[in-house]
């Protein structure tokens, strides 16, 4: 059996069953595991945060090129959506041609960690996400008349 946090009000409790009724505050808009999550939780923040993180400035070709399956559209939102939350520095040199470089910033820094962390689980637990993945596939691909029938509640 696998021992599930428990979180509440700043608590860090190792062996108690998480409840949304003893625990109010973990499904409340205003939680900080949600509103963390509401700003790096896309499917590229992170990428791109891990990526500045393992190295102190990086250009925006360098980005696209460690991270090659992200359009160029998708790396400048990304990089204008760190940049408006403080979490990135952009800096333009005056030259030709011209020379843009992008560093974390103090706050930037504060979530190498917990992504850091996060990259460690992932491969530590390859097989459980990929599991997850296959079978998500699966079922994308199952036909129609093979996925299990909604249930009508109609009398």
């Amino acid at each position: 059996m696998h021992e599930q946090p428990r979180l509440w009000r700043s608590s860090f409790v190792r062996g108690s069953v998480m409840s949304a009724d003893a625990q109010p505050d973990v499904l409340d808009v205003r939680f900080p595991t949600r509103r963390i999550l509401a700003i790096i939780g896309d499917k590229w923040t992170t990428v791109v945060l891990y990526c500045l993180s393992i190295r102190e400035r990086r250009r925006f070709n360098e980005l696209q090129k460690q991270i090659p399956d992200i359009s160029k559209k998708m790396l400048i939102q990304t990089l204008r959506n760190l940049e408006r939350d403080g979490l990135l520095e952009r800096t333009v040199y005056p030259q030709v041609p011209p020379k843009t470089e992008y560093r974390l910033t103090d706050n930037g820094h504060k979530l190498r960690e917990p992504i850091a962390w996060l990259c460690e689980w992932g491969m530590e637990n390859r097989e459980f996400i990929d599991s997850i993945i296959e079978g998500r596939a699966r079922t994308v691909l199952m036909p129609i008349s093979h996925k299990p029938e909604a249930i009508s509640h109609k009398p």
